[in-house]
């Protein structure tokens, strides 16, 4: 029984050191729901509620020992609870085809898309003979071939092919469909055709959007180059006039995060802020003697950030780090210790409690690894070596070296799963870059406070400088032989098991900490030993993907280019569209393209042409890939297994193996989930061979 109790008084003994993983199990209880193969109902729901309230009368009610597996029971309880009621809330109509014609609706976004074209979002959306009630509430459209002069708030009009967001490009991968459904983007599009201005801004509408807006075009008219449009898109998030070059060039470099409005954006602007407001009331002797002047500058830092936070859109790195910043400036106004792992763990879960889905966003893993490991780096470190052993002078050079190494140990992992590379010199990247960016918003801060009086010109030099450095050593970075190494796609246990092992040996205390080896190496080890599918099928079927000795080869050089890109970095591979086009894998003509899968014979069928096409083909081959745009008059021929719009509205994309004489498909609509369009979910797993090619004949 005393070895069984074991834990129990573990757990009990360090109370005072749970909090912190209050948002692990909270952040468990969301990742569960998402994972779950069914959509809860009300039967769930009600059961789990239920389930919490008696967690929480034991809680009351129980004897202490049992107090933290009651927490930890809870927090998974309020996380699977949380996870289900915002999918509800925010529900809202996703376009249920293809729509091809007018669309009238107000801006409320300008940005760019990852081909470079300018991309407006629209509310208040109107289609043409659609009911209001499946209008999508808000539609994102590429404007291809055009740069036109667009103010948020403004009513536009203009002709555009529209489609609901695509779920995954292959089994496992990054599911927008998903994304765009908590975001309530209900459309995605482009347009060839012009833009015409519908009708003016309201007033009072879009203020924080157009105020973005103007602070950006006030800086890049005042400032017209590279660098100030990157500094410009440092200040306000706008990123609308930066170049895909530069873009490329700072993800090479692991200099991106430069631009994401997130943890260092935010405490730079509110520590300067802070800073300037403390010191400059220290330096006016009657108000030093009458007002706490670090408190003030607190409530002071507090209005700038919730000002930056709405100026920013308020994307999910720059809410934690504001909720960050309003845990540390109310432990200054409450005379606490600013900064402490509770604080990290009580904004972790706020967010997760008010956008459960943040948890799968690459942004709340990369700061929250960040920010955790920085500040128990710097914990351990504080006494040991920050006081004792280091000379003042080499403060800021062993705080920024330390801070670099932290940072980039802790997002590593998290940063080439998602972006399935590796920057060889990230490090010195950031290191020559990193108090750059500190003068950069400094500069930018001034800038805003002196445009008034007009004396912002000195303050928009010192940041257009700031900027071009940060560039030069992008570009500089990047133009290296092996910056980038490629990083092939791991597998759904990899990340939690890592993420598990790192909080272990953060959160818990005692010798047991080198128990997160195992959870750590089990991860790197099943991330190591990943295997990639064989075949892979788009889910328009219009692109197949085969794995061969050099790589993945494609059937077409051209179209597809977001699924083709996603599968070759998935692969870990660097190559473009065209490069893999060009491998060993496929043959014959470009309407009809041929490969082997193992003793299997396929023809991926492209044009016009292949629904008349198919019966030919099936008297030769065992699997026929059919785009989805090809209507097919049934009878299907016999003699083949057919890949068509049929079996693929029901999958979504496909990752296809051999096993003998049995061919196993993998979809990607594995589930009926909330954000899947109503669709049956196709239940034959495993196709067997044609019989008719088994004989021989």
């Amino acid at each position: 029984m005393g070895i069984l109790l074991w834990p129990l008084y573990r757990l009990a003994d360090a109370r005072g050191q749970l909090f912190a993983w209050v948002p692990v199990f909270l952040g468990c209880g969301i990742a569960i729901w998402f994972a779950l193969p069914f959509e809860p109902g009300l039967l769930f729901y009600g059961s789990a509620a239920a389930a919490l309230l008696a967690l929480i009368a034991l809680h009351r009610l129980g004897p202490e020992l049992l107090h933290p597996p009651l927490v930890i029971a809870g927090c998974l309880v309020a996380g699977l609870l949380a996870a289900g009621a915002r999918a509800h809330l925010v529900t809202a109509p996703m376009l249920e085809h293809r729509y091809y014609g007018a669309v009238q609706g107000r801006v409320i976004n300008i940005d760019r898309s990852q081909s470079d074209a300018l991309r407006i979002t629209l509310d208040c959306v109107v289609l043409q003979d659609m009911p209001p009630a499946k209008t999508p509430i808000y539609v994102r459209i590429s404007l291809h071939g055009q740069e036109v002069n667009l103010d948020p708030g403004q009513v536009v009009l203009l002709t555009a092919s529209l489609a609901a967001p695509e779920g995954p490009a292959e089994p496992g991968g990054f599911d927008f469909r998903r994304m765009a459904y908590f975001q309530q983007l209900g459309a995605v599009g482009y347009t060839r055709s012009p833009v015409l201005l519908w009708d003016e801004a309201a007033p009072g509408t879009q203020m924080i959007n157009r105020l973005r807006t103007n602070l950006t075009r006030a800086m890049i008219a005042a400032v017209p180059t590279e660098a100030g449009a990157f500094a410009t898109g440092a200040m306000t998030g706008d990123r609308s006039a930066i170049s895909l070059d530069t873009v490329q060039a700072l993800r090479d470099s692991n200099l991106a995060h430069l631009l994401a409005i997130s943890g260092m954006n935010m405490a730079f602007i509110t520590g300067f802020v802070f800073a300037l407001v403390r010191y400059g009331v220290a330096l006016i002797p009657v108000l030093a003697l009458r007002i706490n002047s670090k408190k003030l500058a607190a409530v002071a830092g507090f209005a700038v950030a919730l000002f930056y936070l709405l100026l920013s859109g308020a994307n999910v790195a720059t809410v934690r780090a504001f909720l960050m910043v309003c845990v540390m400036l109310g432990a200054v106004l409450l005379d606490r210790r600013a900064l402490t792992m509770r604080s990290v763990a009580l904004s972790a879960t706020i967010l997760l409690l008010m956008q459960p889905e943040s948890l799968l966003e690459p942004g709340f893993q990369l700061s929250f690894a960040a920010t955790v490991v920085l500040i128990a780096g710097f914990s351990a470190l504080d006494r040991q070596i920050l006081r004792e052993k280091l000379p003042r002078w080499l403060m800021p050079v062993f705080t920024l070296v330390l801070t670099s190494v932290l940072a980039g140990v802790a997002t590593a992992p998290f940063a080439a799963a998602t972006f399935n590379r590796f920057t060889d010199y990230g490090l010195l990247a950031n290191l020559l870059t990193v108090p750059m960016m500190s003068v950069l918003m400094a500069a930018g801060a001034m800038a805003a406070l002196l445009a008034p009086i007009g004396l912002a010109g000195p303050a928009l030099w010192v940041m257009e400088q700031a900027g071009a450095w940060i560039l030069f050593i992008a570009h500089w970075i990047a133009g290296l032989d092996g910056a980038v190494t490629p990083v092939v796609q791991p597998g759904p246990w990899v990340i939690p098991l890592i993420t598990f092992a790192g909080c272990w040996a953060i959160l818990w205390k005692g010798r047991v900490r080198w128990l997160a080896a195992m959870p750590l190496v089990l991860g790197l080890a099943l991330w190591v030993s990943t295997e990639r599918p064989m075949l892979l099928i788009s889910s328009d079927g219009a692109l197949v993907g085969l794995m061969g000795e050099g790589g993945r080869a494609l059937s077409v050089a051209r179209g597809a280019g977001f699924t083709a890109k996603s599968w070759l970095q998935d692969d870990g591979d660097l190559a473009l569209q065209e490069d893999a086009y060009a491998r060993a894998g496929f043959s014959g003509p470009k309407d009809a393209r041929g490969f082997r899968l193992g003793d299997w014979h396929g023809l991926a069928l492209s044009g016009k042409a292949a629904g008349e096409a198919l019966a030919e083909a099936c008297a030769v081959a065992d699997l026929v890939v059919l785009p989805s745009a090809i209507t097919l008059i049934p009878p299907k021929p016999n003699g083949c297994i057919v890949i068509d719009r049929e079996l693929l509205d029901q999958t979504g994309a496909l990752a296809l193996s051999v096993q003998s004489d049995r061919l196993t498909l993998n979809p990607t609509r594995d589930a009926q989930r909330i954000w899947m369009a109503e669709r049956p979910i196709w239940q034959d797993r495993s196709l067997a061979k044609p019989r008719r090619l088994i004989a021989g004949q």
